[in-house]
């Protein structure tokens, strides 16, 4: 169990307690608890005694051991079964908490997103104290762009639920393999539902496990071939299984992978051919042919494997001799942003320094916020300079793997940096970010990140349009300016593979590449299994076609040294 989870548990339970207009001392002793464990330096393995720290009272110490012993919290369990449903989806509107959705269910009966809407409509939340004409706005915008999303998982929980569904394929012993496909397969930043491919001798077994073991708000149809519900989750996501022959599986992951253009331009190559493409297999004259693998099918029409990410508008069958070209997960050499437990990270400088050790990378950064980001523990110029020598520490006892110190700092509303140059001038690698003040016009915003571009110190820029997926859309932003001026003063733009971000945007991307700025794939890792998301990063990236030269992470140490040493030169 690491102190990340521990937390955002904490955090959760703080949160469902004030939905439900709970004492505020009580709702205050979990948020404390949580802000005792994120203040603290060490990881929970580092701890003596975590149950005697400073903040922790007698029913956060039981939460905290019901963690620790069980995996799960009973208390936040029995929460999530009192707060009525829609309140907590009323969190996913901007510029909500949880004391205000508190307020408007207890005053006005509001207990949903649409019944939100019809009272601002109705200009009845305006009425209450602390809640204005221009809150009524807000929120009916903040709506609008949630309702365009409607019907859309964002990736960070499509790959929560994948997960939860795939944990219970593993077990069904008569699934002989299966892949997920559709949507998610394609590494798409949103996905309207999951569609699962599986090979069993035995369907309607293992229909009446899946069934058995999913928890189903609504079932849609089920039968030997198909079994389609709606997923009782957090929210609610409907899931399509289909049951194949081990014959057919190769040509069923790729019809239901798509996407429907490429599929069309595959069909065009097979009607070339006299031949016709089915999820069943490719059929001339009568005979269906079927292939073990993929790779077999696509090399039945000359082509090599296309990756599931590349398969778009067709155009992929035009650019196959580009595929060489490509960043793979085995080319990453870094990773150049990662948080520890000295600001609001899970693990200790050591840990997610053998961490990226263990995956073969050359080097990587420590990069923990800056003080200005408080709700982040962000670290104050003098806990930056204890914390680079910590890792030239940490360093020197690493072998084949060099670690460097860093920070990602604060572009302050004003427009200035966080940090002074005589600090700045202390670290290996600067990445400069906007995580406040988003209201803020595009012109002050591009006035902040104009200001950090022209800092010779500044490196990288991080999530540059401060996009969540699902959550928020980001800040104005002219992404081509930004990209023009990284150009003109050498920094290196982000591609942040966390799954709530995914920025910069695939065309954004493209247009890096155009004007030869490099990218960096960035995990913005707050825990060592967030690491993975470099995955999601490279097939993110191949979206765009850029050769894999143009990213920062698989240069050698000594190359990204000299680039970094190249954009000080002058200082």
């Amino acid at each position: 169990m690491d102190k990340k989870t521990i937390i955002r548990t904490l955090e959760q339970i703080a949160l469902h307690l004030e939905l439900l207009g709970e004492n505020p001392f009580k709702i205050a002793a979990y948020r404390k608890a949580a802000a005792t464990l994120e203040n603290d330096p060490r990881s929970v393995d580092e701890m003596d005694d975590i149950y005697k720290l400073k903040g922790i009272g007698k029913s956060t110490g039981e939460v905290i051991r019901d963690l620790l012993e069980r995996g799960e919290s009973t208390t936040l369990n029995e929460l999530r079964e009192e707060v009525p449903e829609g309140l907590i989806r009323m969190l996913d509107i901007e510029g909500l908490g949880g004391k205000r959705i508190a307020k408007l269910h207890e005053a006005l009966g509001i207990d949903s997103v649409e019944a939100l809407k019809e009272a601002c409509e109705e200009e009845r939340v305006s009425t209450l104290k602390g809640f204005g004409k221009k809150t009524e706005q807000n929120f009916l915008r903040a709506i609008a762009q949630l309702e365009e999303r409607s019907g859309k998982h964002p990736r960070w929980q499509m790959e929560r639920d994948v997960k939860r569904v795939t944990d219970v394929l593993d077990t069904i012993k008569a699934i002989e393999r299966y892949e997920v496909t559709g949507s998610f397969r394609r590494f798409e930043e949103e996905s309207s539902d999951i569609d699962v491919i599986t090979v069993t001798t035995d369907p309607l077994a293992v229909n009446e496990q899946l069934q058995a073991a999913l928890p189903i708000r609504q079932l849609i149809a089920s039968g030997a071939s198909k079994l389609s519900f709606t997923l009782d989750f957090e929210r609610p996501v409907d899931i399509d299984f289909r049951f194949v022959t081990s014959e057919q599986f190769a040509t069923a992951i790729h019809h239901f992978t798509g996407s429907k253009d490429h599929n069309v331009r595959m069909r065009q190559l097979a009607k070339e051919r006299g031949e016709k493409i089915s999820e069943y297999g490719v059929e001339k004259d009568g005979a269906v042919r079927t292939f073990e693998t993929e790779e077999q099918f696509f090399a039945h029409f000359g082509l090599p494997w296309i990756p599931p990410t590349l398969r778009q508008n067709g155009q992929e069958i035009d650019r196959v001799n580009e595929l060489q070209t490509l960043p793979q997960v085995e080319d990453m050499r870094a990773d150049f942003h990662m948080h520890t437990v000295w600001s609001d990270g899970a693990h200790s400088i050591e840990e997610m320094a053998e961490a990226c050790r263990k995956k073969g990378y050359t080097h990587a950064v420590i990069t923990d916020h800056s003080h200005h980001l408080k709700v982040a523990n962000g670290l104050t110029p003098e806990r930056l300079l204890d914390q680079v020598k910590a890792i030239r520490q940490v360093n020197e006892t690493m072998d084949d793997f060099t670690l460097f110190a860093g920070t990602e700092m604060d572009i302050l509303p004003d427009g200035t940096l966080d940090f002074e140059d005589d600090v700045l001038r202390e670290l290996d690698w600067v990445i400069a970010a906007i995580h406040t003040n988003f209201n803020q016009t595009e012109e002050e915003i591009m006035h902040r990140f104009y200001e950090a571009m022209t800092n010779p110190y500044v490196s990288c820029i991080a999530h540059p349009t401060g996009r969540l997926l699902g959550k928020r859309d980001g800040y104005p932003v002219d992404v081509r300016q930004l990209i023009d001026w990284a150009s003109e003063y050498g920094k290196i733009v982000e591609l942040n593979a966390s799954p709530y971000r995914l920025d910069l945007m695939t065309e954004a991307l493209s247009y890096a590449y155009e004007k030869r700025v490099p990218i960096a794939i960035n995990t913005d890792a707050h825990a060592i299994d967030q690491l993975d998301h470099m995955t999601l990063g490279v097939e993110y990236v191949k979206k765009a076609w850029i050769d894999k030269e143009f990213i920062v992470n698989t240069w050698t140490t000594e190359r990204w040294i000299d680039y970094v040493k190249h954009q000080r030169k002058d200082v």
